[in-house]
């Protein structure tokens, strides 16, 4: 294994390489709301998917200041799906936690089931139950949320301001004419789909507003086949609107499912961004267009650069398959973004992220412009992960991977994409420590 990980940092120090540019899926947090001299954030929690039966939607309002529940809050809580507003009703929650047990059914009316207040006509229940045509398909769903009352149940809020919670529900799709092609979106549903000479297009909604792309911290889709299938080839090339995405946002997972390959679309929040830029002059669409060609095969090492260029990151990790219980080299290389030489003595923060929720934080100085850090996932950790660099060289810039973590069959690590951010400036320092391989200064 040592042999491995001398010729992986080998790898990374020494090829210089080309620029490597969810949504809240289940989740989304909407932060500095000020009501009434509070600071509040209100989080909104959906299922991951639909299994077609009861499911639960909770949304909970806190005080920045003391980090617990605010009390007496009454939501005004609008939710759209499809751009179709579903319901628009005031709830009440004593202890901050608001819990919806939505049940869908065959009737045309939405029923919601509980105790109704004089006031505002505000409903309450642990839980409220709503019954009707709701949540029964995946996709985009959209909370506009006011906050009438808190502390006093009796005090009314005017003019509070109207805040947006984005939440995607995972959802699987098949298109008649391809029965051979599953495709599954844990951003938005999936309008269309065409396979033809070696290319798969399918098209999804999507406003590229920059109000929406900052509530968008992954966009995730799948595209399942056969292995016997004629599109089963080495690599692939991903585009999205005519764009042709770098080779790390397309990945390879044979796994998962037995007898099915499946490839990965990921894209994080400034790969978004960089797209927009690209279309921006024959003007913005309502859609984001897919392309998945057959290509070449990704190899390591990955590389990012920071905001502006200043600084290239190589990323390469040991074993390529990663377990969870099973310690995982991440290896890596800090170089000058014009020369791409390694840069001596460069300080960091590694940062991993799951869901959204930072998991793990180190900090260190890379002595000869290349190190590793050591990490284990548990079980619960899969999925879309992030993997940052912050406060790069004590710059303040940072620029991060994703990786999808499959927990079935091994947790095959996929890689995704490295972005670029620009993140708040951490001083921090950490004390030398030897290599687990050699190397040459």
């Amino acid at each position: 294994m040592y042999l491995d990980k001398i010729a992986l940092l080998a790898l990374v120090l020494l090829l210089p390489l080309s620029s490597a540019y969810g949504h809240g899926q289940g989740l989304d947090t909407i932060s500095d709301i000020r009501v009434d001299g509070k600071k509040l954030t209100v989080t909104v929690e959906m299922p991951l998917s639909f299994e077609g039966g009861t499911e639960q939607i909770t949304i909970t309002a806190t005080e920045d200041a003391t980090k617990e529940n605010a009390q007496n809050v009454t939501f005004l809580i609008g939710l759209f799906h499809d751009e179709k507003m579903i319901f628009r009703n005031y709830f009440f929650a004593q202890d901050g936690s608001l819990e919806l047990e939505v049940t869908p059914t065959t009737n045309d009316v939405i029923a919601i089931h509980g105790v109704q207040d004089e006031l505002l006509g505000a409903w309450s229940g642990n839980p409220i139950k709503i019954t009707g045509p709701l949540l029964d398909s995946g996709g985009l769903y959209t909370f506009e949320i006011e906050i009438r009352t808190v502390d006093d149940p009796t005090n009314i809020i005017e003019d509070s301001g109207v805040y947006q919670a984005d939440v995607s529900v995972a959802d699987t799709y098949a298109f008649a004419g391809y029965e051979e092609f599953t495709l599954k979106s844990y951003f938005e549903k999936i309008d269309s789909f065409e396979h033809a000479a070696g290319v798969v297009t399918f098209d999804m909604p999507f406003d590229w507003s920059e109000k929406k792309i900052t509530h968008i911290p992954v966009i995730h889709t799948e595209v399942r086949f056969p292995k016997s299938s004629e599109f089963n080839t080495p690599g692939y090339e991903g585009y999205v609107n005519g764009i042709k995405l770098f080779k790390a946002s397309v990945s390879i997972d044979d796994y998962t499912r037995e007898g099915e390959r499946t490839v990965h679309f990921v894209l994080l929040q400034d790969h978004l961004r960089s797209i927009k830029k690209q279309i921006a002059d024959d003007g913005l669409p309502d859609s984001m267009t897919f392309e998945l060609r057959t290509g070449q095969v990704l190899e390591f090492p990955l590389s990012a650069f920071t905001r502006g260029d200043d600084f290239e990151v190589n990323l390469a990790w040991d074993p390529r398959e990663i377990e969870p219980g099973v310690e995982t080299d991440f290896i890596f290389t800090i170089r000058d973004g014009a020369t791409g030489s390694p840069l001596r003595n460069s300080d960091y923060t590694f940062v991993i992220l799951s869901n959204g929720q930072e998991i793990h934080r180190v900090s260190g100085t890379a002595q000869i412009g290349g190190d590793f850090e050591r990490y284990t996932f548990a079980e619960d950790q899969t999925g879309p992960i992030i993997i940052r660099f912050e406060n790069i060289r004590n710059t303040g810039l940072e620029t991060e991977f994703g990786i999808v973590v499959v927990p079935e069959f091994g947790a095959i690590a996929l890689l995704v994409l490295g972005v670029s951010l620009l993140g708040a400036t951490y001083v921090l320092s950490r004390a030398p420590r030897a290599l687990p391989y050699p190397c040459s200064c």
